[in-house]
C-alpha cells in the first residue's frame, strides 16, 4: 500500500487537510497568495500538495480519515482563497515517528518552496541539531553543496533585525555576506545595513566597506589607539551619521570624514554648520562637550601621590601639625 501512495495522486478535501506543525516558512505574503490564487483560478494546481494520512476508528464503526500536510501550505492557502474544495495530493507513508516527519517536512519545503533565506537557514539549523545531520549531508539531501549550508546557516549570526530585513527582502542574500564579514561587531554590522539600505549600495560598494572597516580594526590594533580615541571616533560616527576615522600623530593629527555621493556630503556640512547663537546645541557644542566629558574623566582617574614614608612618621608629623592648630587655641 506504501508503494501505491507514494506513485499516485489522489484528490481529496482542502478541509481534511491540517497544518504542518514544522512548518519551515514562518510568513506568509497575502499579496503572493493572493496572486497564486488567481493562477490556480485559471490553470489549477499544477504541483501536488505533499500529505501524511491519518486513520481513526469511529466509535460507531468505520474509520474517519484526514491528512496532515508536509509540503505546499501555500498552494493550500491559495486554493482556500480560490474556492477549490479539492487539491492534488501526493500521501508520503511515514510509520518512524514524528522525527522522520519533521526530516520529511523541511527537506520537501527545502526542494519545492521559495523559501526566504533565513527560514531556509533556520530550516539547515534544525535538521543539523534534530537529526545530528552534517553541513555534508544536509547538502546532498537538497542537491547542495557544503558550503551552500553552512554559508546559509552563518545567516543567523546576524542581529535579529538584519535577519528580519532580509527576510522581508530589504537587503539581497549577496547584501548579508559583507555584513557577516563583521561578525563580532553587531554595531559594525547595524552601521554597514544602515549604509546600504539608505544608500542603495551594490554587493560590491558593501563588500569594499566591509573590507575597508576590517582594514581599520586591524589598523587600531597596531597603532594601540587610546580608548578615548576609539570612543571619540564613535562619537563623531554617530553624529554625522557616516564613518569618521582620527589618526593621531606626535603633532596633531588628522580627521577623516566619508561620504558616498554629493547628497550625503552636503547632508554632512549641514550637520556641522551651526549658527553661532545656537552652536552649544548643535554639531560643534556636542563635540565640545564629549572632547569635555573625556577631559573630566582623565583627571579623575589621576591618582593621588603616594605617600611612601613610614607610618609612625606621618603620625608623628600628624600630631605636630595638631598641636600648633588654631582649633587648639582659644582667644
Amino acid at each position: 500500500m506504501a508503494e501505491f501512495y507514494d506513485n499516485s495522486i489522489f484528490w481529496v478535501e482542502v478541509d481534511k487537510i491540517r497544518p504542518n506543525p514544522y512548518q519551515p516558512r514562518k510568513e506568509f505574503d497575502e499579496d503572493k497568495i493572493s496572486n497564486l490564487a488567481d493562477s490556480i483560478r485559471q490553470y489549477g494546481v499544477l504541483q501536488p500538495l505533499v500529505v501524511t494520512r491519518h486513520e481513526v476508528e469511529k466509535e460507531e464503526g468505520g474509520l474517519s480519515v484526514d491528512y496532515e500536510l508536509i509540503a505546499g501550505e501555500r498552494r493550500l492557502r491559495a486554493s482556500k482563497t480560490a474556492g477549490l474544495s479539492q487539491v492534488p495530493v501526493i500521501i508520503r507513508t511515514v510509520e518512524e515517528g514524528d522525527k522522520v516527519k519533521l526530516e520529511l517536512a523541511i527537506i520537501e519545503n527545502l526542494q519545492r518552496e521559495d523559501l526566504n533565506p533565513i527560514d531556509r537557514a533556520k530550516a539547515f539549523k534544525q535538521l543539523a541539531s534534530e537529526f545530528n545531520l552534517k553541513h555534508k549531508e544536509i547538502g546532498k539531501k537538497i542537491g547542495k553543496s557544503r558550503e551552500y549550508v553552512t554559508n546559509s546557516v552563518r545567516l543567523l549570526t546576524m542581529p535579529e533585525d538584519i535577519q528580519d530585513a532580509l527576510a522581508g527582502g530589504k537587503i539581497t542574500e549577496g547584501h548579508a555576506r559583507p555584513i557577516m564579514m563583521l561578525v563580532d561587531k553587531p554595531e559594525e554590522q547595524r552601521t554597514l545595513y544602515k549604509e546600504i539600505v539608505h544608500n542603495k549600495l551594490t554587493v560590491r560598494e558593501a563588500e569594499a566597506i566591509a573590507r575597508r572597516i576590517a582594514v581599520e580594526r586591524s589598523r587600531k590594533k597596531e597603532l594601540r589607539l587610546k580608548p578615548e580615541i576609539i570612543e571619540l571616533e564613535k562619537e563623531f560616527t554617530e553624529q554625522l551619521g557616516t564613518r569618521v576615522l582620527i589618526q593621531p600623530r606626535q603633532v596633531g593629527g588628522k580627521l577623516t570624514i566619508e561620504f558616498f555621493n554629493e547628497e550625503d556630503l552636503r547632508s554632512i556640512l549641514e550637520k556641522i554648520n551651526t549658527n553661532p547663537e545656537t552652536e552649544a546645541s548643535g554639531f560643534i557644542g556636542k563635540v565640545a562637550s564629549i572632547v569635555n566629558r573625556k577631559e573630566e574623566e582623565e583627571s579623575e582617574k589621576k591618582e593621588k601621590p603616594v605617600d611612601d614614608r613610614p607610618e609612625e612618621e606621618i603620625e608623628k608629623l600628624e600630631d605636630e601639625e595638631d598641636i600648633y592648630s588654631l582649633k587648639n587655641f582659644s582667644v
